[in-house]
């Protein structure tokens, strides 16, 4: 595996894969991976002939108040993770070397970001989309990875691929998960025991809504009080229960179609999200 830090040297060993034809998958991460992470590169490995994986904390996608100084780093380990799965360029630059100065021009997102997390981050997915229009024109690959954990992210990079005709197949890979249902999270190492004991109920109740709709339940807000009784249970505060089309993400009078039901509750220390994303059919669809 190669440990590249500097733009020109990503660039060359890009070029020289490029005229061996080879199909490059990426995996963009901010680092301190976790099984989902992996399980992104493993599905790359699989696909392509090389994998590249960045990891770049960026601080575009942080508001003032969250925890960019603090968010979890630890690149020697990562570089052990990042080879054994298979990894062949790890990207890993600084700061400086993705933004040299104030930028002149940024991406400003202007569908899907008004619920969810968006709602509460303005500016959070304009850094996002910037930082990863710069880091397809560099790694240019074949394939994209990104996990469903965090899906409305998904669903602004699928519009941003479409809106500037971005040769790259999009792949989106299903939450990994811990044993007992929680989401793999770089933030769970902030959980305390007693919250780490809690934490499963997320999944739960996304799973009680899902169950509902599936059993014939169309009305959103009665699902949104179903997950709401579930996750009172816990010592988190609930930010928000979201029940939207997806990847659209647009509000629905009743449920049909590809439906999205997100949560996310605040613990003492970490923020955590959940989701899940299925079919609900049509009046007069037939069951598949």
């Amino acid at each position: 595996m190669k440990v590249v830090t500097h733009i020109r040297e990503l660039k060359e060993l890009i070029r020289m894969n490029q005229r061996k034809q080879h199909s490059v998958g990426f995996v963009p991460t901010m680092g301190f991976l976790h099984e989902g992470h992996l399980q992104l590169a493993k599905e790359a490995r699989e696909q392509n002939d090389v994998v590249v994986m960045s990891i770049f904390v960026n601080p575009l996608q942080f508001g003032p108040n969250e925890d960019f100084e603090s968010y979890p780093r630890d690149i020697k380990r990562d570089q052990c993770l990042a080879e054994a799965i298979g990894v062949d360029i790890l990207f890993t630059p600084d700061v400086k070397e993705m933004y040299k100065e104030k930028p002149s021009v940024t991406v400003s997102v202007q569908k899907r970001t008004d619920v969810l997390c968006g709602k509460k981050r303005p500016g959070h997915f304009d850094g996002v989309a910037t930082v990863l229009t710069k880091l397809f024109h560099l790694v240019e690959p074949t394939k994209v990875y990104f996990g469903l954990k965090d899906a409305q992210q998904v669903a602004v990079i699928d519009a941003m691929m479409e809106d500037f005709f971005f040769d790259i197949q999009l792949v989106s890979v299903p939450t990994v998960r811990e044993e007992d249902g929680l989401a793999k999270s770089s933030r769970n190492v902030y959980l305390s025991e007693a919250e780490r004991q809690e934490a499963p109920t997320l999944f739960q109740a996304l799973k009680r809504g899902q169950t509902a709709v599936e059993n014939g339940e169309r009305d959103p807000k009665r699902v949104h009080q179903l997950i709401e009784k579930e996750l009172l249970k816990t010592s988190g505060e609930i930010d928000y229960i979201g029940i939207y089309s997806y990847p659209h993400l647009e509000p629905l009078q009743s449920l049909a179609g590809q439906v999205i039901i997100a949560i996310a509750v605040k613990f003492s220390k970490a923020r955590l999200i959940d989701n899940v994303i299925f079919h609900v059919p049509e009046s007069g669809e037939k069951h598949v």
